[in-house]
């Protein structure tokens, strides 16, 4: 989009009036013919995007994860699940994209990570881990810490065998949630 002065004194903000087309890269151009599209896939068609007046690319998880909810549940920032390409893909993508003057926004997951994360591991295995604190823990004395429940139905609190204390998840289990208070 471009940063075209005013109209009238108006002043356009890309963040406001962008067209903004969400890819989730699973369902979206398989490239290599496996049958799950791919960032290569998503790269092949940027021209063809563009031509539909699109300023910005949304594009929904494409981080390593085991894929218990949609890519929701990350194992690892720093990876590109491995059926959608690598990081070099990635970077084909975002530089493609401002090659052709569109903005890429990620869908980064910040409230949880994937109980397969190495933090969530290390959180689990000791009350005295330096990482317990990254989640929210609570005992469960007579049963579950208080009554709520998770946005999936069931309760938000799941009982870890290794401490017998309870994890917080607002969605799914294999989705323990971050604790934000945690400095």
């Amino acid at each position: 989009m471009s940063s075209v002065a005013s109209i009238n004194g108006y002043h356009r903000r890309w963040w406001k009036e962008a067209v903004v087309y969400q890819v989730y890269p699973r369902a979206f151009y398989d490239s290599n013919g496996d049958g799950v599209g791919d960032l290569e896939g998503l790269r092949l068609k940027l021209p063809y995007i563009k031509g539909l007046g699109v300023d910005v690319i949304w594009l929904s998880p494409h981080f390593d994860s085991p894929n218990a909810d949609n890519g929701y549940d990350i194992r690892d920032y720093r990876k590109v699940m491995a059926e959608f390409g690598t990081l070099d893909d990635f970077d084909a993508v975002l530089t493609e994209a401002h090659a052709l003057g569109m903005r890429l926004i990620i869908d980064l997951v910040v409230n949880h990570t994937s109980d397969e994360h190495a933090w969530f591991t290390e959180s689990r295995a000791s009350r005295d881990s330096d990482k317990r604190d990254y989640y929210i823990w609570r005992p469960g004395n007579d049963g579950l810490p208080n009554d709520w429940t998770s946005i999936f139905g069931g309760p938000a609190w799941t009982k870890d065998d290794a401490t017998g204390d309870y994890y917080l998840h607002l969605f799914d289990p294999k989705q323990p949630d971050l604790n934000w208070e945690n400095p």
